[in-house]
């Protein structure tokens, strides 16, 4: 009676889950072992594909030299972009965590508003904020005396804009870091004080420490995030100016239906995960270690 029942209720919950099973099989199994084997094949999208095994990735690799000034790109964003979004929205949070500061309610949704904010609506209004000639951030440059940069438009500035409007949208991360925040137990502040510990020293003995989970997961999700960031530089700059904000998925995008070499993309898409696992790896890796230091 046991096993029957056992055996009905294993039915009975393999029909409640079938839907998920047949749409994860459609549409993630399937996509994804099919653009492994495409990664090994010539493949145009009109043609049938052509077994050309490894060649893909080798000419990336070594055919391709706008591969690695988009790697380098990518790098950039990954590097410098979520080191300056995890300091500045730390440093919001903290803020935000002042109990003292009046309409503190008011000012948390001011700083998750941009979140809401469509790609597409985001992209035209920092169009708009960083033209070089009357664009709304030089123009008040303009009044302390300050010629604003080319942003956009200029090489050396794209890649610090994009970095900018990274900042602005933090509004997500803030929000982990202020609930992890408020689960530090006032009593550690309180304890830090009566031996004399100032601010800055709560901050780097206690409140970093403490955050230590949240940073390491929204710099894994900011990663990963980035290396698949694509509407921004497609509709602000597409790739420009000189190639400087050719990120990855732009690249991939432009290969798989600009260029319809499906093969070569399918090759940069399995790239572009053995990467985001080594990252995250490393973080993972380097995070233990910090936990076995303290």
């Amino acid at each position: 009676m046991s096993s029957k029942t056992d055996r009905k209720n294993l039915r009975n919950g393999l029909l409640f889950i079938s839907p998920w099973i047949i749409g994860f099989l459609l549409f993630t199994a399937y996509p994804l072992f099919s653009s492994l084997y495409y990664s090994l094949t010539d493949y145009n999208i009109i043609n049938e594909p052509v077994w050309v095994g490894l060649d893909n990735y080798v000419k990336l690799f070594t055919g391709d030299s706008l591969f690695y000034k988009v790697l380098y790109n990518t790098l950039f964003m990954i590097v410098v972009g979520i080191s300056v979004t995890t300091v500045g929205s730390v440093f919001i949070a903290i803020l935000l965590n002042n109990r003292r500061i009046r309409g503190l309610a008011f000012f948390r949704v001011v700083f998750f508003l941009p979140t809401l904010v469509p790609l597409v609506v985001l992209s035209i209004l920092w169009i708009w904020v960083l033209q070089p000639d009357n664009g709304v951030l030089n123009t008040i440059l303009g009044f302390f005396g300050i010629e604003g940069p080319g942003w956009f438009s200029s090489p050396f500035w794209a890649k610090p804009a994009f970095v900018l409007m990274a900042l602005w949208g933090s509004g997500q991360m803030i929000i982990i870091y202020l609930a992890g925040l408020q689960g530090i137990s006032d009593s550690l502040y309180e304890a830090a004080s009566i031996d004399g510990a100032g601010t800055w020293r709560q901050v780097l003995n206690i409140t970093i420490p403490m955050l230590k989970p949240a940073i390491v997961f929204n710099v894994i999700t900011g990663m990963i995030g980035t290396l698949q960031s694509f509407a921004e530089s497609f509709i602000i700059t597409n790739g420009g100016p000189d190639g400087s904000t050719m990120f990855y998925s732009l690249y991939l995008y432009q290969n798989a239906f600009q260029y319809a070499k499906m093969g070569y993309a399918s090759a940069m898409a399995w790239i572009l995960l053995v990467i985001a696992l080594l990252i995250t790896l490393v973080l993972f890796k380097l995070s233990n270690g910090f936990k076995a230091e303290e």
